[in-house]
Protein backbone atom coordinates (compact mmCIF):
# COMPACT_ATOMS: atom_id res chain seq x y z
CA UNK A 1 0.00 0.00 0.00
CA UNK A 2 2.85 2.37 0.76
CA UNK A 3 4.37 1.62 -2.66
CA UNK A 4 1.06 2.22 -4.42
CA UNK A 5 -0.26 5.20 -2.46
CA UNK A 6 2.61 6.70 -0.46
CA UNK A 7 3.35 6.67 3.26
CA UNK A 8 1.45 9.89 4.04
CA UNK A 9 -1.76 8.60 2.45
CA UNK A 10 -1.54 5.25 4.27
CA UNK A 11 -0.97 6.99 7.60
CA UNK A 12 -3.85 9.34 6.93
CA UNK A 13 -6.28 6.50 6.25
CA UNK A 14 -5.10 4.64 9.36
CA UNK A 15 -6.14 7.78 11.21
CA UNK A 16 -9.46 7.95 9.36
CA UNK A 17 -10.32 4.36 10.40
CA UNK A 18 -9.65 5.13 14.07
CA UNK A 19 -11.50 8.46 13.91
CA UNK A 20 -14.54 6.73 12.45
CA UNK A 21 -14.52 4.12 15.23
CA UNK A 22 -14.13 6.82 17.87
CA UNK A 23 -17.11 8.77 16.50
CA UNK A 24 -19.21 5.59 16.36
CA UNK A 25 -18.53 4.87 20.05
CA UNK A 26 -19.26 8.49 20.98
CA UNK A 27 -22.68 8.10 19.35
CA UNK A 28 -23.24 5.02 21.51
CA UNK A 29 -22.25 6.97 24.61
CA UNK A 30 -24.73 9.72 23.64
CA UNK A 31 -27.54 7.17 23.97
CA UNK A 32 -26.33 5.56 27.23
CA UNK A 33 -27.22 6.35 30.81
CA UNK A 34 -24.75 5.97 33.64
CA UNK A 35 -25.09 2.60 35.34
CA UNK A 36 -23.54 0.07 37.65
CA UNK A 37 -23.57 -3.71 37.92
CA UNK A 38 -22.15 -6.49 40.05
CA UNK A 39 -21.56 -10.07 38.97
CA UNK A 40 -20.41 -12.78 41.37
CA UNK A 41 -18.15 -15.72 40.75
CA UNK A 42 -19.10 -19.09 42.17
CA UNK A 43 -16.50 -18.65 44.95
CA UNK A 44 -18.19 -15.45 46.16
CA UNK A 45 -15.79 -12.97 44.57
CA UNK A 46 -17.42 -10.15 42.63
CA UNK A 47 -16.83 -8.08 39.52
CA UNK A 48 -17.99 -4.52 40.17
CA UNK A 49 -18.23 -2.01 37.34
CA UNK A 50 -19.67 1.46 36.97
CA UNK A 51 -20.10 3.33 33.69
CA UNK A 52 -20.24 7.11 34.14
CA UNK A 53 -21.35 9.04 31.08
CA UNK A 54 -20.22 12.64 30.45
CA UNK A 55 -22.67 14.20 28.01
CA UNK A 56 -20.57 17.34 27.55
CA UNK A 57 -17.43 15.55 26.37
CA UNK A 58 -19.30 12.55 24.91
CA UNK A 59 -17.05 10.25 26.89
CA UNK A 60 -17.39 7.61 29.59
CA UNK A 61 -15.45 6.31 32.57
CA UNK A 62 -15.52 2.53 33.05
CA UNK A 63 -14.45 1.87 36.63
CA UNK A 64 -13.91 -1.58 38.13
CA UNK A 65 -13.34 -0.25 41.67
CA UNK A 66 -14.89 -2.52 44.29
CA UNK A 67 -13.91 -5.69 42.44
CA UNK A 68 -12.62 -8.38 44.80
CA UNK A 69 -8.93 -8.86 45.49
CA UNK A 70 -7.00 -11.35 43.42
CA UNK A 71 -7.96 -14.95 44.02
CA UNK A 72 -5.95 -17.94 45.29
CA UNK A 73 -7.51 -19.83 42.35
CA UNK A 74 -6.73 -19.40 38.64
CA UNK A 75 -9.71 -17.12 37.94
CA UNK A 76 -7.49 -14.02 38.00
CA UNK A 77 -7.38 -12.16 34.69
CA UNK A 78 -4.62 -9.89 33.37
CA UNK A 79 -5.87 -6.32 32.89
CA UNK A 80 -5.72 -6.84 29.11
CA UNK A 81 -8.69 -9.23 29.44
CA UNK A 82 -10.90 -6.58 31.04
CA UNK A 83 -9.71 -4.05 28.47
CA UNK A 84 -10.61 -6.44 25.66
CA UNK A 85 -14.04 -7.01 27.23
CA UNK A 86 -14.69 -3.24 27.32
CA UNK A 87 -13.64 -2.95 23.68
CA UNK A 88 -15.89 -5.86 22.73
CA UNK A 89 -18.98 -4.52 24.54
CA UNK A 90 -18.79 -1.01 23.11
CA UNK A 91 -18.05 -2.41 19.64
CA UNK A 92 -21.21 -4.56 19.97
CA UNK A 93 -23.26 -1.53 20.99
CA UNK A 94 -22.12 0.36 17.88
CA UNK A 95 -24.07 -2.12 15.78
CA UNK A 96 -22.68 -0.84 12.50
CA UNK A 97 -20.04 -2.47 10.35
CA UNK A 98 -16.77 -0.90 11.48
CA UNK A 99 -13.31 -2.48 11.80
CA UNK A 100 -12.30 -3.33 15.36
CA UNK A 101 -9.50 -0.92 16.30
CA UNK A 102 -8.01 1.27 19.01
CA UNK A 103 -10.24 4.20 18.09
CA UNK A 104 -13.15 2.46 19.84
CA UNK A 105 -11.48 3.06 23.21
CA UNK A 106 -10.46 6.71 22.71
CA UNK A 107 -13.67 8.09 24.34
CA UNK A 108 -13.32 5.71 27.31
CA UNK A 109 -11.26 6.09 30.49
CA UNK A 110 -10.62 2.67 32.04
CA UNK A 111 -9.94 2.19 35.76
CA UNK A 112 -8.85 -1.25 37.02
CA UNK A 113 -7.43 -1.13 40.57
CA UNK A 114 -4.07 -2.83 41.14
CA UNK A 115 -4.30 -6.08 43.05
CA UNK A 116 -7.90 -6.90 42.21
CA UNK A 117 -8.46 -10.15 40.34
CA UNK A 118 -8.89 -8.19 37.09
CA UNK A 119 -5.43 -6.66 37.53
CA UNK A 120 -3.46 -9.15 39.66
CA UNK A 121 0.20 -9.12 40.60
CA UNK A 122 2.64 -11.99 40.32
CA UNK A 123 2.49 -14.89 41.01
CA UNK A 124 -1.26 -14.95 40.39
CA UNK A 125 -2.59 -17.91 38.40
CA UNK A 126 -4.55 -16.71 35.37
CA UNK A 127 -5.44 -19.68 33.16
CA UNK A 128 -9.21 -19.28 33.78
CA UNK A 129 -9.09 -15.51 33.41
CA UNK A 130 -9.37 -15.46 29.63
CA UNK A 131 -11.82 -18.34 29.24
CA UNK A 132 -14.08 -17.82 32.26
CA UNK A 133 -13.63 -14.45 34.00
CA UNK A 134 -13.82 -12.64 30.66
CA UNK A 135 -17.37 -13.93 30.21
CA UNK A 136 -18.45 -12.56 33.59
CA UNK A 137 -16.82 -9.18 32.91
CA UNK A 138 -18.81 -8.90 29.67
CA UNK A 139 -22.02 -9.77 31.53
CA UNK A 140 -21.29 -7.06 34.11
CA UNK A 141 -20.59 -4.45 31.44
CA UNK A 142 -23.74 -5.20 29.45
CA UNK A 143 -25.84 -5.19 32.63
CA UNK A 144 -24.39 -1.78 33.57
CA UNK A 145 -25.50 -0.40 30.20
CA UNK A 146 -29.02 -1.77 30.78
CA UNK A 147 -29.00 -3.34 27.32
CA UNK A 148 -28.45 -7.06 27.83
CA UNK A 149 -29.09 -9.61 30.56
CA UNK A 150 -26.24 -11.99 31.41
CA UNK A 151 -25.69 -14.95 29.14
CA UNK A 152 -24.45 -18.32 30.38
CA UNK A 153 -21.27 -16.60 31.62
CA UNK A 154 -18.96 -19.56 31.04
CA UNK A 155 -17.29 -21.47 28.23
CA UNK A 156 -17.81 -24.89 29.87
CA UNK A 157 -14.23 -25.89 29.01
CA UNK A 158 -14.22 -29.68 28.67
CA UNK A 159 -11.05 -31.68 28.12
CA UNK A 160 -10.38 -35.39 27.97
CA UNK A 161 -7.51 -37.60 26.92
CA UNK A 162 -4.84 -40.13 27.73
CA UNK A 163 -1.11 -40.41 27.00
CA UNK A 164 -1.75 -40.62 23.25
CA UNK A 165 -4.77 -38.39 22.60
CA UNK A 166 -6.09 -35.05 23.86
CA UNK A 167 -9.29 -33.19 23.10
CA UNK A 168 -10.72 -29.81 24.12
CA UNK A 169 -14.07 -28.15 23.44
CA UNK A 170 -16.24 -25.35 24.76
CA UNK A 171 -19.95 -26.07 25.11
CA UNK A 172 -22.71 -23.66 24.11
CA UNK A 173 -25.39 -22.29 26.43
CA UNK A 174 -28.10 -19.65 26.63
CA UNK A 175 -27.81 -16.01 25.54
CA UNK A 176 -29.37 -13.23 27.58
CA UNK A 177 -32.42 -11.28 26.47
CA UNK A 178 -32.12 -7.54 26.03
CA UNK A 179 -33.10 -4.21 24.54
CA UNK A 180 -31.86 -2.96 21.17
CA UNK A 181 -30.81 0.57 20.23
CA UNK A 182 -34.41 1.39 19.24
CA UNK A 183 -35.73 0.41 22.67
CA UNK A 184 -37.29 -2.84 21.47
CA UNK A 185 -36.92 -5.98 23.53
CA UNK A 186 -35.62 -9.26 22.16
CA UNK A 187 -35.35 -12.81 23.46
CA UNK A 188 -32.07 -14.63 23.92
CA UNK A 189 -30.98 -17.44 21.61
CA UNK A 190 -30.71 -21.00 22.90
CA UNK A 191 -27.71 -23.34 22.80
CA UNK A 192 -25.30 -20.87 21.23
CA UNK A 193 -21.72 -19.79 21.87
CA UNK A 194 -21.82 -16.30 23.37
CA UNK A 195 -19.44 -13.38 23.74
CA UNK A 196 -15.85 -14.42 24.34
CA UNK A 197 -16.29 -18.02 23.20
CA UNK A 198 -16.51 -18.11 19.44
CA UNK A 199 -15.14 -21.58 18.71
CA UNK A 200 -16.98 -24.13 16.58
CA UNK A 201 -17.63 -27.57 17.99
CA UNK A 202 -16.29 -30.72 16.35
CA UNK A 203 -18.83 -32.51 14.17
CA UNK A 204 -20.12 -35.68 15.89
CA UNK A 205 -18.96 -37.88 13.02
CA UNK A 206 -15.42 -36.50 13.21
CA UNK A 207 -15.35 -36.69 17.01
CA UNK A 208 -16.45 -40.32 17.10
CA UNK A 209 -14.11 -41.33 14.28
CA UNK A 210 -11.00 -39.84 15.87
CA UNK A 211 -11.61 -40.53 19.57
CA UNK A 212 -12.90 -43.52 21.55
CA UNK A 213 -16.13 -41.72 22.55
CA UNK A 214 -19.78 -41.77 21.57
CA UNK A 215 -21.97 -38.67 21.63
CA UNK A 216 -25.17 -39.78 23.36
CA UNK A 217 -26.93 -36.48 22.78
CA UNK A 218 -26.47 -32.75 22.41
CA UNK A 219 -29.79 -30.99 22.78
CA UNK A 220 -31.43 -27.81 24.01
CA UNK A 221 -31.93 -27.81 27.79
CA UNK A 222 -35.55 -26.70 27.71
CA UNK A 223 -36.72 -24.41 30.51
CA UNK A 224 -33.24 -23.35 31.62
CA UNK A 225 -33.50 -19.77 30.34
CA UNK A 226 -34.82 -16.92 32.47
CA UNK A 227 -38.49 -15.96 32.20
CA UNK A 228 -39.79 -12.54 31.22
CA UNK A 229 -41.57 -10.57 28.55
CA UNK A 230 -38.51 -11.52 26.52
CA UNK A 231 -37.16 -14.85 27.80
CA UNK A 232 -33.51 -15.75 28.01
CA UNK A 233 -32.13 -18.49 25.80
CA UNK A 234 -31.94 -22.06 27.04
CA UNK A 235 -28.67 -23.82 27.70
CA UNK A 236 -27.72 -27.18 26.23
CA UNK A 237 -27.29 -30.74 27.49
CA UNK A 238 -24.38 -32.81 26.18
CA UNK A 239 -23.48 -36.41 27.04
CA UNK A 240 -20.29 -38.24 26.08
CA UNK A 241 -19.74 -41.96 26.69
CA UNK A 242 -16.11 -43.13 26.83
CA UNK A 243 -15.09 -46.41 25.22
CA UNK A 244 -11.65 -46.47 26.86
CA UNK A 245 -10.27 -45.17 30.19
CA UNK A 246 -9.66 -41.42 30.04
CA UNK A 247 -8.96 -38.41 32.23
CA UNK A 248 -11.83 -35.91 31.94
CA UNK A 249 -11.73 -32.33 33.28
CA UNK A 250 -14.13 -29.40 33.34
CA UNK A 251 -13.34 -25.72 33.93
CA UNK A 252 -16.59 -23.78 34.24
CA UNK A 253 -18.56 -21.05 36.03
CA UNK A 254 -22.18 -20.31 36.91
CA UNK A 255 -22.69 -23.57 38.77
CA UNK A 256 -23.66 -21.72 41.97
CA UNK A 257 -24.50 -18.20 40.80
CA UNK A 258 -27.36 -17.87 38.31
CA UNK A 259 -27.38 -15.54 35.28
CA UNK A 260 -29.73 -12.81 36.54
CA UNK A 261 -32.46 -11.06 34.60
CA UNK A 262 -32.76 -7.48 33.35
CA UNK A 263 -35.60 -5.06 34.16
CA UNK A 264 -37.49 -7.61 36.22
CA UNK A 265 -36.72 -10.61 34.04
CA UNK A 266 -36.12 -13.97 35.68
CA UNK A 267 -32.77 -15.59 36.41
CA UNK A 268 -31.64 -18.56 34.35
CA UNK A 269 -30.78 -21.99 35.69
CA UNK A 270 -27.13 -22.59 36.62
CA UNK A 271 -25.13 -25.37 35.03
CA UNK A 272 -24.74 -28.87 36.41
CA UNK A 273 -22.80 -32.01 35.53
CA UNK A 274 -22.66 -35.63 36.52
CA UNK A 275 -20.71 -38.83 36.02
CA UNK A 276 -22.85 -41.76 34.88
CA UNK A 277 -21.05 -45.02 35.63
CA UNK A 278 -21.30 -48.00 33.33
CA UNK A 279 -23.57 -49.66 35.92
CA UNK A 280 -25.95 -46.65 35.62
CA UNK A 281 -25.09 -45.22 39.04
CA UNK A 282 -24.79 -41.41 38.89
CA UNK A 283 -22.47 -39.07 40.73
CA UNK A 284 -22.95 -35.28 40.79
CA UNK A 285 -19.79 -33.34 40.03
CA UNK A 286 -18.74 -29.74 40.82
CA UNK A 287 -18.15 -27.14 38.12
CA UNK A 288 -14.40 -27.64 38.48
CA UNK A 289 -13.40 -31.29 38.31
CA UNK A 290 -10.89 -33.78 37.01
CA UNK A 291 -11.92 -37.45 37.11
CA UNK A 292 -10.72 -40.78 35.79
CA UNK A 293 -13.41 -42.55 33.76
CA UNK A 294 -13.55 -46.23 32.83
CA UNK A 295 -14.79 -47.75 29.60
CA UNK A 296 -18.58 -47.40 29.53
CA UNK A 297 -18.69 -44.35 31.83
CA UNK A 298 -20.38 -41.17 30.59
CA UNK A 299 -20.15 -37.46 31.45
CA UNK A 300 -23.30 -35.36 31.13
CA UNK A 301 -23.03 -31.56 31.18
CA UNK A 302 -26.01 -29.20 31.39
CA UNK A 303 -25.00 -25.62 30.59
CA UNK A 304 -26.59 -22.47 32.04
CA UNK A 305 -29.28 -20.48 30.30
CA UNK A 306 -29.42 -16.73 29.75
CA UNK A 307 -31.27 -14.18 31.88
CA UNK A 308 -34.71 -12.90 30.87
CA UNK A 309 -35.72 -9.29 30.23
CA UNK A 310 -38.87 -7.46 31.34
Amino acid sequence: MVSDHGLDVVRAYMGHVQDNAENAVRRVIDALESGRAEVRLDDGAKVCVSITVDRLTRSAIVDFSGTSDQRPSNFNAPSSVARAAVLYVFRCLVGGDIPLNEGCLKPITLIIPDGCFLNPVEPAAVVAGNVETSQLVVDALFAATGRLAPSQGTMNNLTFGDEARQYYETICGGAGAGIDSEGRGFAGHSAIHTHMTNSRMTDPEVLERRYPVRLGWHRIRSGSGGTGAFPGGDGSSRCLTFLEPMTVSLLSSRRVERPFGLNGGGAAQPGQQRLIHANCETEDLPGLFSVEVAAGDAIEIDTPGGGGCG
